[in-house]
């Protein structure tokens, strides 16, 4: 079978899009917001590995900010899927 695609700039045929631009939009936020809490998350390497840094690894920005990047960006990513594009 040969499907063949026909082209219209009229407004009353239905896009095939299951996403509008603004959803993908948020959805690339959430994924940055996502990547950065999991970059602030990680490291911690110490130049002695027999040395316990409890400052290092126990900063506010590593228990705090970055749990709560990485929850934002799943709800961002949650409402980048449920919202409606526009029409």
């Amino acid at each position: 079978m040969n499907k063949t695609v026909k082209k219209t700039n009229d407004k009353n045929v239905p896009a095939n899009n299951l996403f509008g631009r603004e959803n993908y939009m948020w959805m690339l936020i959430g994924i940055a917001c996502l990547a950065l809490g999991f970059i602030l998350m990680a490291g911690g390497k110490s130049s002695d590995p027999n040395v316990f840094d409890t400052k290092e690894i126990y900063s506010p920005v590593r228990i705090t900010v970055a749990p709560i990047l990485i929850i934002a960006g799943f709800v961002i990513e949650i409402y980048a899927i449920m919202k409606k594009p526009k029409s």
